[in-house]
């Protein structure tokens, strides 16, 4: 029998070791830029094109390299940050693994300039799918540049599975983010398609988030400090007041090391359990420093998973830090002691001097503690009832047609025939009413959800809606990752009636909204969208319309709660049999039942006989 195992050739080997280490053009990205960072760099230059398909280039002012270091930099299992197996605990950098630069070799065309500080040439190299093309000296700038080009050219296949330069740009963006956050004391830059979209110089933890994520921030944070014999925790959180419902500004960061970490994120989600309502997300930059010892970073490739020795202890300091922050700096009590000037000036002046001023008595001249006012019987408090939500706007009655289609016709009129008598509310969640076979009950809120849902998708079809011009526009800030969604879905979200337009770095301004939506809504649906189309996790195969009319309706619709009149229950109830699939909601949960008459009967034959 002949011999079948064969040790695999080099290139067929790095291009494997790519497919774990470079998923897409931002895991180019974030290798080359913790490199530099490694490298002792005080100023870097990230350039792309393409969202990164074409060139992802990051230049840098770190130590350099020689002529042999540039060429052993792309080999496999070479690095400069591990010389004994015991180094691997003792980890303070970030690129360690000599994995990522020949990963990179192997699936792209490379060229790397690097100069040592001391020296007057530098080198330059040239590589093609883990091929040394050419190596020469050449004059640059002390430091390294690294130009990636063509990425995955070949291997077509992975090439195929990337998505939207929009989708890709979001990935590059969030990379950029991680390590420009943690690094203040460094410069940074960022252009795409020759438009400098950051140019970050080097500041304070505080000021470096406020330049990535806007000014409104200057005023949104709250100092978090804790320090122990095993670790310290600093950075910084943000007011409880303006928690969103997305969850992108979290960051945890490990000896400067971003990670991502669920165990840790619910002690900080906790410590704001009682001024957070459950859809609302806290954003935080928090930076953990610890032993090395205590940690494993080395448990994924991309090394944002980490372990440590002794979670519980990391949970319980953080969270108390967190919750230390938010009573000092938010929840004290503000009792403002100044003086009022007029009440000043009265109690300085002598008693002689005061002017005598009569009590002004203000009273109803023709009120009758004996007059009965609408029927209420006289001399009962009166007490104005808090305004239930304007059904009308929340049905949306008249955004939401009545289809004419002969199908939704026929099913109205078969359910009305099987309905019997009048509708009433159950606890606020639930329309019951009478049906030939028994009795039905049907969720107000999934009801809607459907309602909503196929109105949604008819718009984005292709039927323009109309759109609800604001009178004083409202301008909103947003991250550039938030950004790049709402520009990708800018035709969709024109089609549902919103019309979005730029106003400056990391704000947009909403000129027009749906008829009928309210003004009070627009962040929260945005931030919901937002929040949405950052899921990786959505069914295979599910379109943009489907995903923003889910988003949409599962916003918009009646929340459980709302008290409706018998006309509005009638109301939903005739809409949601005029839908194509009235027995579910979007998400596939039910939003009716029918309870048989011999059901309720046997029920209550059992209590009768308990």
């Amino acid at each position: 029998m002949s011999n079948i195992i064969k040790l695999l050739p080099d290139p067929v080997a790095n291009q494997i070791a790519a497919g774990e280490v470079i998923q897409r053009p931002a895991s180019v990205v974030k290798e080359l830029l913790e490199n530099a960072v490694d490298a002792g760099a005080t100023e870097i230059n990230l350039m792309i094109k393409d969202a990164g398909k074409t060139l992802i280039q990051v230049t840098d002012n770190g130590c350099g390299m020689s002529a042999v270091d540039i060429r052993m930099c792309f080999e496999r299992h070479a690095t400069s940050k591990i010389q004994k197996a015991e180094d691997l605990f003792a980890i303070h950098t970030l690129g360690f693994r000599g994995e990522a630069m020949a990963s990179i070799a192997a699936i792209a065309h490379v060229e790397a300039k690097s100069r040592p500080h001391e020296d007057e040439l530098g080198t330059c190299l040239r590589m093609e799918g883990s091929k040394v093309t050419g190596q020469d000296p050449c004059p640059c700038k002390p430091g390294t540049t690294i130009a990636v080009k063509n990425l995955f050219f070949n291997v077509p296949a992975r090439r195929n599975f990337l998505k939207s330069d929009n989708a890709e740009t979001r990935h590059i963006l969030e990379e950029f983010h991680r390590v420009a956050l943690i690094h203040p004391d460094i410069a940074f830059s960022l252009t795409h398609n020759n438009k400098l979209i950051y140019k970050l110089p080097r500041s304070s933890e505080k000021s470096r988030i406020v330049g990535i994520l806007g000014k409104v921030y200057d005023q949104r944070l709250l100092p978090v400090e804790q320090k122990t014999d095993i670790l310290t925790i600093k950075g910084f959180i943000v007011k409880p007041q303006y928690a969103k419902k997305t969850r992108g500004e979290q960051y945890f960061f490990v000896n400067h090391r971003f990670i991502k970490h669920s165990y840790l994120n619910h002690a900080v989600t906790n410590a704001f359990s009682e001024l957070l309502p459950s859809d609302a997300f806290p954003s935080f930059f928090i930076h953990i420093e610890i032993d090395p010892a205590d940690i494993d970073v080395n448990i994924h490739p991309t090394k944002t998973e980490i372990n440590f020795k002794d979670a519980r202890y990391v949970y319980a300091v953080l969270y108390a830090a967190v919750k230390k922050s938010i009573g000092m700096h938010n929840l004290t009590p503000t009792i403002d002691f100044s003086v009022d000037p007029e009440l000043n000036t009265t109690l300085g002046t002598p008693p002689s001097e005061r002017p005598i001023k009569p009590p002004d008595v203000r009273y109803d001249p023709d009120f009758n503690p004996f007059q009965s006012v609408k029927g209420t019987p006289a001399g009962r408090p009166i007490f104005k009832k808090k305004p239930q939500q304007d059904w009308e706007q929340v049905l949306r009655q008249e955004t939401v047609p009545m289809p004419s289609e002969e199908n939704g016709q026929t099913a109205i009129a078969g359910m009305q025939d099987e309905q019997t008598g009048s509708f009433f509310q159950v606890h606020g969640k639930y329309i019951a009413c009478n049906v030939r076979s028994g009795l039905m009950l049907i969720d107000q809120n999934r009801a809607h959800q459907r309602i909503l849902y196929e109105y949604f998708l008819e718009q984005l079809s292709g039927r323009q809606q109309a759109s609800q011009q604001q009178l004083f526009p409202q301008d909103f800030h947003f991250s550039a990752t938030d950004l790049s969604i709402l520009k990708e879905l800018d035709e969709l979200l024109r089609k549902l009636g919103f019309i979005i337009e730029d106003f400056g770095p990391g704000r947009v301004v909403v000129k027009g909204i749906p008829q009928n939506f309210s003004e009070g809504n627009i962040r929260e649906t945005l931030e919901r969208i937002i929040e949405d189309f950052k899921k990786e996790y959505h069914l295979p195969g599910m379109d943009n319309n489907i995903r923003l009319a889910r988003t949409m309706a599962t916003q918009l619709a009646v929340k459980h709660g709302v008290t409706m009149s018998e006309d509005q229950m009638a109301d939903l109830f005739n809409k949601l049999f005029l839908c194509k699939l009235p027995q579910q909601a979007p998400d596939g949960s039910l939003t009716l039942t029918i309870i048989p008459l011999e059901k309720l009967e046997q029920f209550l034959s059992r209590q009768e006989n308990s």
